[in-house]
C-alpha cells in the first residue's frame, strides 16, 4: 500500500493524496511505503520575493522534505494530520497547516523553510489622491514593527482524485489564539509524466479571514497612528499559480526548476507594509531522497 506526496512546488510542497496505480507511482517516485520516514533534501539556487517594504528577498539554498504516514496518522513537512475517511475517489482528513503570512516578517518560519505552500475587496476607507501616492510610493515612516507571529491552523480538508488531477478544498482556524483567524484553500492539481520528465501544474484559490489579514497586514497604533486610522483590513481572496518540472536522473536523484506566483488582492496590497501586490518564488538545483 503506498500513498503518494504531490508536489507542489520543489520537492518538499507535498499534497497527501493515494496512489492511482503502482506503475504511475514508481514512474514519478513521489510514494512513500506506510509506517516508513520519507526523506529528502533539495541544494540549489532560489529566492521567495518578498512583498513588505524594507523587507529583504527570502534566499532559498536548501530545503528538507519530512513525511512520515502510518494507517491513518500522518506527519507531513511540520504539519500532522489524521485520515478519517479513504477511499480510491477521495480522502478527508483533520491536520494541522499554516499560512505563508508569518513567513514575510520571519526569516525561520516553516513557510520558509518547507515553502508549503498561496483579489481582494478595497480597503473600506479610502484615501485622498495624495495619501494613495504616498502608499503606493511607500514613503511611510514606521516605528518599529510590532512581531507578527507564527500560529498553526486546525484544518479538515478533502482531497477528490481523478483523470483530470486532485482537488483539494480545506478550511481551518487559527489554533492558539494568536490572530482568530480562519483560512480556507481551494486548489487544484495536474502532474503527467513524459520518459524521464515530471511536470506537475497547480492553480489555487486562497481566503483568509479579516483577523487573519489585519493582524499581519494591519497597522497597529504604536507603529504609525496616522495609517492606524486610515487603513482597514477585510476578509479576502489570494490567487496563486505553480509549476514544478523534475528530470528523474536515477533512483534518488532529481534535477528540478520550481516556480510559483501569488496575487494579493486590494485587501492586502492596500496595507502601507507593502510595496508589492504579488510574491514570486523560484528554485533550481537537485534534490536527493534517501
Amino acid at each position: 500500500m503506498h500513498k503518494t506526496i504531490l508536489q507542489f512546488l520543489i520537492v518538499f510542497l507535498a499534497v497527501h493524496t493515494q496512489v492511482f496505480a503502482e506503475e504511475s507511482c514508481k514512474q514519478s517516485q513521489n510514494c512513500i511505503d506506510i509506517d516508513r520516514w520519507d526523506l529528502a533534501l533539495a541544494i540549489g539556487l532560489g529566492s521567495r520575493s518578498n512583498p513588505l517594504s524594507d523587507y529583504e528577498n527570502i534566499p532559498v539554498y536548501v530545503v528538507p522534505s519530512i513525511a512520515y504516514y502510518g494507517d491513518n496518522w500522518f506527519f507531513d513537512n511540520g504539519n500532522l494530520g489524521y485520515s478519517l475517511i479513504e477511499s480510491e475517489r477521495f480522502t478527508i482528513n483533520l491536520a494541522t497547516t499554516y499560512s505563508d503570512d508569518s513567513g514575510f516578517f520571519n526569516k525561520w518560519d516553516p513557510s520558509n523553510i518547507f515553502m508549503l505552500a498561496n483579489g481582494y475587496q478595497r480597503s473600506s476607507v479610502s484615501a485622498s489622491s495624495a495619501q494613495q501616492a504616498e502608499m503606493v510610493d511607500k514613503t511611510i515612516d514606521f516605528d518599529e514593527l510590532g512581531d507578527r507571529n507564527f500560529t498553526m491552523l486546525a484544518t479538515i480538508e478533502g482531497f477528490y482524485f481523478s483523470r483530470f488531477g486532485v482537488l483539494k478544498a480545506a478550511i481551518g482556524h487559527d489554533m492558539f489564539n494568536v490572530h482568530n483567524g480562519a483560512q480556507a484553500d481551494f486548489k487544484w492539481n495536474y502532474s503527467i509524466a513524459v520518459d524521464n520528465w515530471v511536470f506537475d501544474t497547480g492553480v489555487s484559490a486562497t481566503w483568509k479571514s479579516e483577523d487573519l489579514v489585519d493582524y499581519y497586514y494591519g497597522i497597529r497604533v504604536t507603529e504609525n497612528t496616522f495609517w492606524h486610522q486610515q487603513y482597514r483590513a477585510s476578509s479576502a481572496w489570494n490567487f496563486g499559480a505553480e509549476l514544478t518540472a523534475r528530470y528523474l536522473i536515477a533512483t534518488h536523484w532529481d534535477a528540478l526548476l520550481a516556480l510559483r506566483y501569488t496575487k494579493f488582492a486590494k485587501a492586502i496590497s492596500d496595507s502601507p507594509l507593502l510595496s508589492d501586490d504579488y510574491s514570486s518564488t523560484y528554485f533550481v538545483g537537485m534534490a536527493y531522497r534517501f
